[in-house]
């Protein structure tokens, strides 16, 4: 069999296979993730974002009523209620900043959270680099919005061109789905 002529890019490489740059991306990734891998990530990281969020809520109800820490036996009471300064906008403004904080902290840290780790998917910007802050941001507050319609801006990716959904495209980011590595014999 006659051997294949070189190209010009791999004599001067001496190479035989191509270099691919920083910002292709797609030479190490498969297709984006599907609907259900991602709702995966969601409720994966749900648990981790929950815990977070309970001892994040504690810290403040301690400080502000350190008596609902204390059993009352004389009664035998227990409170189930938050004090009113723990249910206002200023409560929930807390909380949704602790969010933004704890995904993008993770997605700048390396693109990934433990739950997009576990089903291997990676966040990108579209030029393959970390996602900024103010992606970051961007993505979390659509996100929510996404979820708050009945999870279409998720349902979207079927529909769409690039299998992107509207946290993606507001954001500018990509999600990349990561091929299991292969076992050495």
């Amino acid at each position: 069999m006659p051997a294949k002529p070189k190209t010009p890019s791999a004599e001067l490489n001496n190479d035989s296979a191509p270099k691919t740059s920083k910002n292709n991306s797609s030479a190490t990734h498969e297709a984006a993730p599907g609907v259900f891998r991602r709702i995966a990530v969601i409720v994966y990281d749900a648990f981790l974002l929950f815990a977070v969020l309970f001892v994040a809520t504690l810290i403040p109800a301690f400080f502000l009523s350190p008596e609902s820490f204390v059993a009352n036996p004389a009664n035998n009471s227990v409170v189930h209620e938050l004090d009113i300064p723990l249910q206002g906008w200023l409560y929930r403004a807390y909380l949704v900043v602790l969010i933004i904080i704890f995904y993008g902290w993770f997605w700048r840290k390396s693109g990934q959270t433990l739950g997009m780790q576990a089903w291997r998917i990676k966040l990108e910007s579209l030029s393959g680099d970390k996602p900024s802050w103010t992606q970051c941001i961007i993505r979390v507050l659509i996100a929510g919005v996404s979820l708050a319609a009945g999870g279409l801006g998720y349902w979207w990716i079927w529909i769409d061109k690039d299998s992107r959904s509207w946290h993606d495209r507001a954001s500018n980011t990509v999600l990349r789905s990561i091929p299991k590595d292969k076992k050495k014999a």
